[in-house]
């Protein structure tokens, strides 16, 4: 790998306000190459703030290529600066990384430092204290869902306290949102952060109507994401609409697999079930324009970025009422929204069954491109960091009065 020019170091002013430029520390337990969606997420964004003319520097505890642990690289022209130690699995994590990383934000000059949490990242959590104890302008975003972890990570109090101490606080949905703002309490606002997709990667095409109803999903093969319960759900759709051909496709991989095969064997799926496996990002926008709905079955999906790009190309989404990707599915309008599996099976029976709907949806969604494109979502981080140098100059001038 190219490593590109070598970091920059730039004297600015702490706390201007954001009119042009803005230098930007992104701070993330987890980034490329290692694979999952807070990684993927996170440089996109670095990528679409370093062209929209802000300047982009990652700090990660996540191993680099050829196993660079401590060190920079660079990855789509943007630095890389890798804080990992030997651990099994390569766990990204390392208690040591604060002090070397206090150094480098203090040298850096960085006018805000955005930390990216999952349930638990001790990592992110390490940089919000580094940065907060520098008096850097910070912001906060969650990409998971807590769920019965809410009480005991409630309980250390540390949310409140990063509010209190001038954090912007926010989260990718409003259901990752609403745990937050419990444990924040009412004092510290958590705003929405959605994540963000290239529209254009994901343009409508044309479809083919052969009768043959194809739901599609794209996911991980963990427990999570609950690709059995989904195996399951369909053959309940198609005992319930025997004269469809209803067929199930899932794109990823995972851990289940071997499960997975296991249980449509069992069930004797294979003339209707099929799991090609990883794509890329063409290869799933192809699949997605040959099917007809996509379908979310996670609970605990924080945002459901899959569910976004499918529905962006014109696909009807099917997907628990809880989950995330209620944030950017209106029930009726561009997909529909289930309060429990029974209620999954019947949504894609109706869609199934009554064509006119599905039809009207897809031209829907055709027509209508989501909001949650990258040009939307920098705006709405800017605006995110300028919320987060106005907390901070708001304590420092409390901290100045004593009040």
């Amino acid at each position: 790998m190219n490593p590109g020019p070598p970091a920059r170091t730039t004297l600015r002013p702490r706390g201007r306000a954001i009119l042009g430029g803005v230098k930007v520390a992104l701070l993330s337990d987890c980034y490329l190459p290692r694979l999952g969606g807070i990684e993927v997420q996170v440089h996109d964004l670095a990528r679409h703030l370093q062209a929209a003319g802000h300047e982009v520097e990652v700090f990660t505890a996540t191993i680099g290529p050829e196993h660079l642990r401590i060190g920079t690289d660079w990855l789509d022209g943007i630095p890389v600066h890798r804080l990992a130690i030997t651990l099994p699995k390569d766990f990204p994590i390392n208690p040591f990384a604060p002090r070397t990383l206090r150094h480098m934000l203090q040298a850096g000059r960085f006018d805000v430092g955005h930390a990216h949490m999952g349930i638990v990242s001790p990592f992110a959590m390490d940089c919000v204290r580094v940065t907060q104890g520098l008096g850097l302008p910070t912001a906060v975003t969650w990409h998971s869902v807590h769920g019965n972890s809410t009480d005991w990570i409630g309980a250390t109090g540390y949310v409140r306290r990063w509010g209190a101490r001038g954090a912007a606080l926010s989260a990718v949905s409003t259901v990752a949102a609403a745990p937050i703002q419990r444990m924040a309490g009412p004092g510290y606002p958590v705003h929405l952060m959605p994540n963000g997709i290239q529209a254009s990667d994901w343009e409508p095409g044309a479809r083919e109507d052969d009768g043959v109803l194809r739901v599609v999903s794209a996911m991980r093969l963990v427990w999570r994401k609950r690709p059995l319960a989904l195996l399951e759900l369909m053959e309940e759709v198609r005992r319930r609409v025997p004269e469809r051909d209803v067929r199930l496709e899932i794109l990823g991989d995972g851990k289940l697999r071997p499960r997975l095969e296991q249980r449509v064997a069992e069930l004797g799926a294979g003339d209707w079930f099929s799991a090609p496996g990883r794509m890329t990002r063409e290869q799933l926008r192809e699949h997605y324009l040959a099917s007809d709905v996509y379908i979310s079955p996670g609970t605990f999906e924080a945002f459901g970025i899959a569910a976004l790009e499918a529905r962006t190309t014109g696909l009807p989404v099917v997907a628990p009422r809880r989950s995330g990707v209620s944030t950017f599915i209106e029930h009726g309008v561009n997909g529909l929204l289930a309060g429990d599996d029974l209620a999954m099976v019947e949504a894609l029976v109706r869609l199934a069954t009554d064509d006119r709907l599905r039809h009207r949806i897809t031209e829907h969604n055709t027509a209508h491109p989501p909001i949650e494109s990258w040009p939307s979502v920098v705006e709405l981080v800017i605006a995110e960091y300028q919320r987060a140098q106005e907390l901070e100059r708001r304590r420092r001038a409390m901290a100045l009065t004593g009040s």
